[in-house]
């Protein structure tokens, strides 16, 4: 299978989108190791990526809460049930790792949710953004807590406008 990338500019930074055929298989912060060397990055491809674009300016313009773009995530069984639970996460939402967990069938899981949401491979467009600390905080992000908070604050909705007269 093809494998090719290319770097998007974004609010958050350069983002490095990976596709093999296509799908997506990685999304990476600029500033972040990749956990595949450059060269398993592929050719850079920029034309091959519309609607990747497309949709990530979409969301990083508050028009956009899900994406609909082929993915392929390439993990473990474990991995696979935490991130599908986390694309389920709506936009403006947020779970705690442990609500994850019981929602896995076994609270005790909270650290190693915590471990698969980490090596998520898709970042944003799987929102692992939206992972938070059992006390609302936000905790551990690979692209960097300003840019997790970033994220959540995008997602918010606009203020009430509050005292206006009618």
């Amino acid at each position: 299978m093809s494998t090719r990338h290319t770097v998007i500019d974004s609010p958050v930074g350069e983002l490095t989108v990976v596709a093999e055929g296509e799908h997506l298989v990685g999304l990476h912060f600029e500033g972040r190791e990749h956990e595949n060397p450059a060269a398993t990055l592929g050719p850079r491809a920029d034309g091959d990526f519309r609607r990747t674009r497309e949709q990530l300016a979409e969301y990083f313009a508050g028009e956009r809460t899900r994406f609909d773009l082929p993915l392929a995530l390439h993990g473990d069984e474990f991995e696979q049930r935490v991130w599908e639970l986390i694309a389920g996460i709506g936009y403006g939402e947020t779970r705690s790792y442990g609500e994850l967990a019981r929602e896995l069938g076994n609270p005790g899981l909270s650290r190693a949710v915590g471990t698969a949401t980490g090596r998520n491979p898709l970042a944003v467009i799987v929102p692992c953004h939206r992972v938070v600390g059992a006390d609302g905080s936000l905790t551990g992000f690979g692209g960097g807590l300003d840019r997790k908070r970033f994220l959540l604050r995008l997602e918010e909705p606009p203020p009430e406008e509050a005292g206006r007269l009618f």
